[in-house]
C-alpha cells in the first residue's frame, strides 16, 4: 500500500489485510482507502501478496474507491526513481501523476482502439543529414536518443508529428511535452493532419474530460499523448518515444514538491523503459549539452544548406566598428532604437529594402509585420532618479517602484503601497528616469513613431496565438510572441541588457534561447535587429545561429567553476533558526560543499543554502537529504525546510 501522506519518513509501503468482500476487486494499482493513525486516508494498492514480514496486527482495507487500476507498475516505478532523484515523497509524485478520479467518466465506455498510422515519410526531416536514419530507427523500435536542434521556422510541430507517427507504426506508444497550451495546440493540429491518433491533456479541459482522456491512455485505447508538463506520468502502455520540445523552458520546472523538472524525468523515463527520446527546441541547455557529452544522446542539427537557407539575418545594433551607417550615428549608440532598428522595422512594414551590415539582396521584400520582443511586460518596470540615477525604492518596505500606466502614480512591486509624493533620498529630485521600459510602454512609443501602423501587443494575461501577415507592430513578452501567417518580414529584440544583467547562472543561455524563439518566426533570410553587444558570445552564437558550440562552451565553463550540470547542487531554505539545524544535523557526503546560508531577496526572515557535490555523487546527496526530512518530521521539529535538487534558477 501506498499511503497519500507526505510525511518524509513516513515514505514506505504499508501492509493490509484484504477483506473477501473486496478480494475480486482489489487490483493492483487501484485506489483505497485505509485507516492510518486513527484517520482515514486515501492511497494505491502496490501490489497482492500471501505473506508479509509485518511483525505485528493488520489492519484492513476500509474499502476501494474503485477497481480501475491507475497506478500502473511503470508509472509507479518511474514514480519512486523521481522520488529517491529529487529527496521527495512518493505521495507527492503520484499526486502529480495521477489525476483526481471521476467517477462518472470512469464508468463511461471508452472509444475503440485507434488503429497505428503506417510508416511516415521523412517530410522536413530530410533537411536534417541524420533525419531519415532517426525516422528509420524509430520505425523499427530502437532506443535512439537525439538532442535535437530544430532549424528556424513554422515546421516543429509537423516533425514532432511524423516522429510520432514513425514511433506508432511500430506498435509503440509516445510521450509529449510542450510548455504551454498554444505549442499544444499547434502540435495537436499537426498530428490530427497527419493522422495520428492522439489525445491532448490540458489544464483547461475541466476534470471529467481530462480524466476521461487520461483513462483511454490508460486502457490503451490511445498510444500518442500530447500535453504540457503534467503529460509527463502520462501511462502510455509500451512506451517507445518520449519528445521534449523548448527543454530550456522554465514552465517544464515542477512548482510543487518534490520540484521535478520534466526534461529529466522523461529522460528516466527513456532509460527505465529502454524507449527512444527526442529533446530539444530551437537553443539547447547546458543539460542537454551534457547529456550528448556522456553519450546519452546524439546531435541532431540541420544541414549547412538549410541553414544557409533558413536562417534570419541578424544585426547586432551595437558595437559595430567598421564603416557602417550606424557607427557614424552617435545618438543611435546611445538611444534605447537606435535609428538601423526604425529604419528596419520601417523597410519591413512597407516591403522596401533592408538595412544591414551585410549588403542586402537586390529587390524588395513582401510587407509584413515586425514583431518587436520586450523583455518585460507592464509600463515602466523600473525607474530612477533623474539627477542622481539612485534606484528609486518604496519608503515602506524599500522594494522596487513601478509605473503601470502613462500619468499612473508609481507603485512598491513588493507591498503594493503608492508613492505619489516620492522624492529621492539622496538629493531630493522628483524627476525620474526609466531604468527597465516595458512593453506597454514600448507600445506606446512606437504607436507615435510609427502614426497609421496597428500596434498589437502580447504578454502576462493577454497572449496572442496569431497574427495576420497585415503589416503591424507585434509587441510581445518573450514566451509570448504570436506565430505570423507566413512569418514575420523582421524582428527587434530590445533591451538585450535586461536579459544579460540578470543575477542568474542561466542569463546567458536563457538570453540566446528567448531570442532565438523570437528570430525563428521570421521569414528566411529576414533581418532581426538584436540590441546587444555585438561581441559578446552570445550575440555571436544568434548571428551564426550556432547554439550548439555556445552551450559547449558553457558547459566547460561551469564544469571548470564547479557549477551545474557539472555538479549536482541542492537549494535548502527555510528560517535561519530550522535551517542551521538541518545543515548540522544532516548526516551529509563527505565530498559535500554547502555554499551559505544567505537571506532570500524579497522573503522577510528566510535563508538559502546551496550544497553542491560531484555529479556521480548525487544520488548520495538525495538520500541524505530524504533522510534529514525524515528525522524531522519524526521529531514533529517546527520551522518549514524547503529541499530542492537540481532547481531550474541559481541566482
Amino acid at each position: 500500500m501506498a499511503v497519500d501522506i507526505s510525511l518524509a519518513h513516513l515514505d514506505r509501503p504499508f501492509d493490509y489485510l484484504v477483506a473477501a468482500r473486496d478480494d475480486d476487486i482489489a487490483a493492483p494499482g487501484c485506489r483505497v482507502r485505509v485507516r492510518f493513525a486513527g484517520q482515514l486516508v486515501d492511497g494505491y494498492l502496490l501490489d497482492r501478496a500471501d505473506t508479509t514480514e509485518h511483525q505485528g496486527r493488520l489492519s484492513y482495507l476500509e474499502r476501494v474507491v474503485s477497481p480501475e487500476p491507475v497506478l500502473v507498475p511503470e508509472i509507479a516505478g518511474l514514480a519512486r526513481a523521481v522520488a529517491d532523484r529529487y529527496a521527495g515523497t512518493l505521495a507527492d509524485v503520484l499526486r502529480l501523476a495521477i489525476p483526481p478520479r471521476h467517477a462518472t467518466a470512469e464508468r463511461e465506455p471508452g472509444p475503440e482502439a485507434a488503429k497505428p498510422p503506417e510508416t511516415p515519410r521523412p517530410g522536413s526531416w530530410a533537411r536534417y543529414p541524420a533525419g531519415p536514419a532517426f525516422l528509420h530507427a524509430l520505425a523499427e523500435g530502437r532506443p535512439v536518443r537525439a538532442a535535437w536542434s530544430a532549424l528556424p521556422g513554422p515546421d516543429w510541430p509537423g516533425e514532432i508529428a511524423v516522429a510520432a507517427a514513425a514511433a506508432a507504426s511500430a506498435g509503440r506508444g509516445t510521450v509529449i511535452v510542450v510548455p504551454d497550451a498554444r505549442d499544444l495546440a499547434r502540435v495537436a493540429e499537426a498530428l490530427t493532419a497527419g493522422h495520428v491518433p492522439h489525445v491532448s491533456l490540458a489544464a483547461d479541459l475541466g476534470p471529467a474530460e481530462r480524466y476521461r482522456r487520461w483513462l483511454a491512455v490508460r486502457r490503451g485505447l490511445v498510444n500518442v499523448v500530447a500535453g504540457t508538463r503534467a503529460a509527463t506520468f502520462a501511462p502510455v502502455a509500451d512506451l517507445g518515444l518520449v519528445i521534449l520540445w523548448d527543454d530550456g523552458d522554465d514552465l517544464h520546472a515542477e512548482p510543487r514538491a518534490p520540484y521535478p523538472n520534466a526534461r529529466e524525468v522523461l529522460a528516466l523515463r527513456a532509460h527505465r523503459a529502454n524507449a527512444a527520446a527526442l529533446i530539444g527546441g530551437f537553443a539547447r541547455t547546458a543539460e542537454l549539452t551534457q547529456l550528448v557529452a556522456n553519450g546519452w544522446a546524439k546531435p541532431l542539427t540541420g544541414g549547412p544548406e538549410a541553414l544557409r537557407t533558413l536562417t534570419p539575418r541578424v544585426i547586432a545594433a551595437w558595437g559595430v566598428t567598421d564603416d557602417s551607417e550606424l557607427a557614424k550615428d552617435a545618438a543611435a549608440l546611445s538611444a534605447r532604437l537606435p535609428s538601423l532598428a526604425l529604419r528596419t522595422a520601417r523597410e519591413a512594414l512597407r516591403g522596401g529594402r533592408q538595412p544591414s551590415s551585410r549588403q542586402p539582396e537586390p529587390g524588395a521584400t513582401v510587407p509584413g509585420p515586425v514583431l518587436v520582443q520586450v523583455p518585460r511586460r507592464g509600463y515602466l518596470a523600473s525607474f530612477a532618479c533623474d539627477r542622481c540615477r539612485a534606484p528609486a525604492r518604496c519608503a515602506l518596505c524599500q522594494g522596487p517602484l513601478q509605473i503601470t500606466g502613462s500619468h499612473q502614480v508609481p507603485d512598491c512591486r513588493w507591498c503594493g503601497a503608492l508613492a505619489a509624493d516620492w522624492a529621492c533620498r539622496n538629493c531630493g529630485a522628483t524627476r525620474v528616469r526609466a531604468l527597465v521600459t516595458g512593453a506597454a510602454r514600448t507600445a506606446e512609443e512606437l504607436g507615435r513613431a510609427f502614426p497609421g501602423v496597428p500596434v498589437r501587443t502580447s504578454g502576462g494575461s493577454h497572449v496572442l496565438a496569431a497574427v495576420s501577415d497585415e503589416p503591424a507592430l507585434v509587441i510581445a513578452t518573450p514566451g509570448a510572441e504570436p506565430v505570423a501567417a507566413g512569418g514575420y518580414a523582421g524582428a527587434l529584440l530590445l533591451d538585450g541588457w535586461a536579459l544579460l544583467g540578470r543575477p542568474s547562472l542561466r542569463a546567458a543561455e536563457e538570453t540566446l534561447r528567448r531570442w532565438l524563439n523570437a528570430a525563428a518566426l521570421t521569414r528566411p533570410a529576414a533581418p532581426v535587429v538584436v540590441l546587444a553587444e555585438a561581441g559578446l558570445p552570445v550575440v555571436q552564437a544568434l548571428i551564426r545561429w550556432d547554439p550548439v558550440h555556445f552551450d559547449e562552451r558553457e558547459v566547460a565553463e561551469r564544469a571548470e567553476l564547479g557549477f551545474p550540470p557539472a555538479v549536482r547542487m541542492a537549494a535548502v531554505s527555510g528560517d535561519p533558526a530550522a535551517l542551521a539545524d538541518f545543515l548540522l544535523s544532516a548526516e551529509l557526503p563527505p565530498a559535500a560543499e554547502i555554499l551559505g546560508p544567505v537571506p532570500v531577496d524579497g522573503a522577510d526572515d528566510t535563508e538559502r543554502a546551496l550544497i553542491r557535490i560531484d555529479r556521480h555523487r548525487g544520488p548520495e546527496l538525495a538520500r541524505a537529504l530524504h533522510a534529514a526530512q525524515a528525522r524531522r518530521s519524526a521529531r514533529k521539529e517546527s520551522g518549514a525546510i524547503r529541499v530542492q535538487l537540481d532547481p531550474a534558477e541559481v541566482v
